[in-house]
């Protein structure tokens, strides 16, 4: 949920790869298929809530949640729903535009929405929401991304774990799940704060990472940190 990153891999494949940061009390439920909207969705739940930070149809369309929008912003509840079932409201609509058009983003806590949608190409699409307007900013697939949650690391730690994938990236020469996974579970400088396996005093720490490889078919990897 709050550390997220991108890797395109041809011409309608790549890797969604994300980190939730999370009070270690909020433990998720591994990865099943659930029927939302009369589709088959696959996703980590959130047995607090019952929504998830990412999901996949296996057919078109992949999305993955991070908590905030640009900058942390002041916790105001009560909201009107989790960001979390946001999610799983977006396979209530037949594309990613009507979702942004018709969708009633108010009085949702801010959020960023890593929308990827793969059919006969690839594409994808940034929604921010920070509580007043929703920002939409088409991504360039080409490029790899990555995404740091503002609510837990200030704009100097973004960059600075910006700088940790492009140095990774530079030692890649192909894009293999698994190490991929393995960059989000070392990536980092020792730094038990802001590593991107991070630990604040139990109180909030990385408890799990989740990884969606579209290639010809979907494959879906789930690590439990906690287990």
């Amino acid at each position: 949920m709050c550390t997220v990153t991108f890797l395109p891999k041809g011409k309608s494949s790549y890797i969604l790869t994300s980190n939730r940061d999370e009070t270690p009390k909020r433990a998720a439920l591994a990865p099943a298929a659930y029927a939302v909207y009369g589709k088959e969705i696959f996703f980590p739940k959130d047995p607090l809530a019952g929504g998830t930070w990412i999901a996949t149809d296996k057919q078109q369309f992949t999305l993955c949640l991070l908590n905030g929008a640009f900058e942390k912003h002041h916790h105001k509840p009560p909201y009107k729903l989790s960001r979390g079932i946001m999610v799983l409201d977006f396979f209530k609509y037949s594309s990613a535009q009507s979702f942004i058009e018709q969708y009633d983003f108010s009085g949702i806590e801010p959020f960023t929405l890593i929308l990827i949608e793969s059919n006969h190409s690839l594409s994808a699409t940034e929604l921010v929401w920070d509580e007043v307007k929703l920002h939409v900013r088409v991504l360039d697939v080409s490029q790899p991304q990555i995404w740091s949650s503002s609510t837990l690391y200030p704009e100097a730690v973004r960059m600075e774990r910006k700088h940790w994938f492009k140095l990774w990236l530079e030692a890649q020469s192909n894009f293999q799940q698994n190490e991929i996974i393995d960059f989000h579970k070392t990536g980092g400088k020792g730094d038990e704060w802001n590593d991107f396996v991070m630990n604040r005093g139990g109180k909030v720490q990385t408890v799990s990472v989740t990884s969606i490889e579209k290639d010809s078919d979907y494959t879906m990897v789930y690590e439990d940190l906690l287990k």
